[in-house]
């Protein structure tokens, strides 16, 4: 199997610093690599994007390991691979079916906080999807990404049928996502999670929370989702959450967890693995060997 990364900006026969070590971990598991243009990528120069990638004479597996893709990057990306024999381990449906959260609500839903999304911006829908909620706390996100960072101002609502503060919050958080913003908002049931620490740059609250790699439906690896933090001795029970895998429509995906103030544990969102970051702080070789063994390769 072919692991595909992305180049650094400044030199494309180099790869990005930040998947410098992922990738001597790769070569140490006995994978290959081939780099990419992210920066073509993004600006629809396929044929630019993989100058550098050499064909394969018969079809070979491949996963991208680098930044978040639109789906429509992504189908450019999983085409122009095509075309020089290499297959990515997701297809672009089983890629949108983790990468956008509503795809794949109701497969997490008995096991994730309640969610309800809009596509249409006008306040009229957006006060509608929150009947539902009441007057609970709630969080919003797009279909993949938060503003957690700008806890206060554009992710907490403190009561949802507050319809000034969440007009303030959604004004906010459409301004920060900017072009960025995907698809829609989400709006999510608030759920006390298990304290761990606060951020220690932007204050806002973290919780117990991990990122568990899944390839072929079988664990890669579990980690701690934050670098800061005494987890002490928390780990996760998985054990309601394997069924669970064994229906989501991906190769290789990411489950955030989280364990609520009453102890038990709950989905926070999916992710596509191949583009759901490692912490700092993770064991980049044991995560590589993991991840050979479980795509049934040989070194």
């Amino acid at each position: 199997m072919r692991i595909i990364y992305c180049d650094s900006v400044f030199d494309n026969k180099i790869i990005d610093s930040d998947y410098e070590e992922e990738k001597k971990s790769a070569l140490k598991a006995g994978f290959t690599f081939s780099l990419i243009s992210f920066e073509e990528l993004i600006n629809g120069n396929i044929t630019l994007a993989l100058k550098y990638v050499k064909p394969s004479e018969t079809k070979i597996d491949a996963l991208y390991r680098g930044w978040m893709l639109t789906p429509k990057q992504y189908v450019s990306l999983y085409d122009g691979l095509l075309k020089k024999n290499i297959q990515l381990i997701n297809t672009p449906t089983q890629y949108i079916h983790c990468h956008y959260l509503p795809n794949s609500y109701d497969i997490i839903k008995s096991k994730t906080p309640k969610s309800n999304w809009t596509t249409d911006l006008s306040n009229d829908s957006i006060f509608k999807v929150l009947d539902d909620f009441g007057d609970s706390s709630i969080i919003l996100k797009d279909f993949v990404k938060s503003e957690k960072h700008n806890w206060d101002d554009a992710c907490f609502i403190p009561n949802a049928s507050e319809f000034e503060k969440v007009k303030s919050v959604v004004d906010k958080f459409i301004e920060l996502r900017g072009s960025s913003l995907n698809e829609g908002l989400v709006f999510r049931q608030f759920e006390e999670l298990e304290f761990l620490t606060e951020h220690s740059k932007s204050g806002m609250p973290l919780t117990k929370e991990f990122r568990v790699f899944f390839a072929n439906k079988q664990v890669v690896k579990v980690f701690d989702y934050w670098d800061e933090g005494d987890y002490g001795n928390t780990q996760p029970v998985l054990d309601d959450f394997m069924s669970i895998a064994e229906n989501i429509e991906s190769n290789f995906f990411t489950m955030d967890i989280a364990q609520k103030k009453d102890g038990s544990w709950i989905i926070m969102e999916l992710g596509d693995g191949q583009v759901s970051g490692l912490p700092d702080n993770a064991n980049t070789d044991e995560y590589y060997k993991n991840l050979k063994e479980m795509t049934n390769e040989t070194n």
